[in-house]
């Protein structure tokens, strides 16, 4: 594309520092290494080739997604070896099958029920199919998986071990109740616990013919505060890419981090309840605003200078669909920021305030670079 500056973007927008992005990845990767183990970044927060490719150093790695629209995306842009790590549903397989042979990948799935278990067995059985299977395992989030101790895990390896086509590979487990405290002692004990149920629940399985089984655990937190890990296959993280205030909150990592910012004009000045108004609402920013409770002072978003992205002491402090708004105690902000000027954004939940826009513009040395799509959809 054409080299901009960012007043000639049309706002809202996302504004991706590639530097920032690059500097993130390359720290993921190395405490990986570290702790000899596979990262296989989680791409559901940039949904972008471009992206992904800089989290595995340039190359087309293995990948996790959350979605059967994501996987596609990927596949199509020659990614090979993607785990979707969402668990899938019986009417989903045929998508699965046809995703697999077109692009000549494998889309490795998740269980965690009997009924879903024998539907895939059947499926494979009457189609001719492969898949290969992991268990999810809670670990302590109370989303989805099965406990460690659950029978469940017993009966669901033996519907397996009776398919030819279909194999059972290993177990998945994610710590995502690893983001609510700001607590580094109890972070540990979260990583610690993900860990070792993992590694439990492989034991229970009735028979399993992989001489290596994949033990895929995965959050940001767990992974920066891990202490070993021994045995794990593989890590499973993707908010470092772009990180946000909801992690910076919690001291993962620092507000000069984020890499991710919405680029937002000023359109209005309320003088009665003194109030600056912008373009970026809650479709642009999300309404995301829970997440910080650890930082309740940052609204829906901190306000920084559009081209040094420092913090201005401002925060979106309400939000409708299409607008945003800025209370000031100060009438001089009226003047510092004009009708027409620019502010930066920085999101409370990347995830969520990325995926209502359809690209990144590449910030690089103060200068618009490229524009990088994404997908959206399920």
């Amino acid at each position: 594309m054409k080299i901009s500056n960012l007043e000639e973007l049309n706002t809202p927008c996302l504004i991706l520092d590639k530097t920032l992005l690059e500097k993130n990845c390359s720290l993921a990767r190395k405490k990986c290494a570290e702790l000899k183990t596979i990262l296989r970044p989680h791409v559901k927060t940039p949904k972008s080739i471009e992206v992904a490719k800089i989290a595995l150093d340039n190359q087309v790695g293995p990948i996790t997604v959350s979605t059967l629209d994501e996987a596609e995306y990927f596949a199509s842009a020659g990614f090979k070896d993607i785990l979707y790590a969402v668990c899938i549903i019986p009417k989903k397989l045929a998508r699965l099958e046809f995703l697999q042979k077109k692009y000549d990948c494998i889309i490795r799935i998740v269980v965690d029920s009997i009924l879903v278990a024998e539907a895939t067995v059947d499926y494979s059985n009457s189609h001719s199919t492969k898949f290969e299977i992991l268990i999810e395992i809670d670990c302590g989030e109370g989303r989805s998986g099965l406990y460690v101790e659950d029978k469940k895990i017993v009966e669901i390896s033996k519907i397996f071990s009776e398919c030819n086509k279909t194999n059972l590979m290993g177990v998945l487990t994610h710590a995502g109740h690893s983001y609510s405290t700001d607590n580094k002692t109890e972070i540990l004990s979260i990583a610690n616990k993900e860990r070792e149920d993992a590694l439990a629940a492989v034991k229970y399985f009735l028979t399993f013919n992989h001489n290596n089984p994949i033990i895929s655990i995965g959050s940001t937190p767990t992974m920066l505060f891990a202490s070993h890990l021994n045995n794990i296959s593989e890590v499973r993280a993707g908010i470092y890419m772009f990180w946000d205030l909801a992690q910076a909150s919690r001291g993962i990592c620092k507000i000069e981090d984020i890499a991710v910012t919405v680029l937002a004009s000023v359109i209005g000045h309320n003088y009665q309840k003194k109030k600056i108004i912008i373009d970026a609402g809650a479709l642009a920013l999300s309404k995301d605003i829970s997440a910080n409770r650890f930082m309740p002072e940052v609204g829906y978003g901190f306000v920084c200078d559009p081209n040094s992205g420092k913090y201005l002491g401002l925060n979106i402090s309400e939000i409708h669909q299409e607008h945003g708004a800025i209370d000031i105690s100060n009438p001089d902000w009226f003047d510092n920021l004009p009708i027409g000027s620019l502010v930066r954004v920085l999101p409370n939940h990347s995830c969520l305030t990325c995926a209502g826009h359809s690209s990144y513009n590449i910030l690089e040395n103060n200068m618009i670079i490229d524009n990088w799509r994404r997908t959206n959809g399920w």
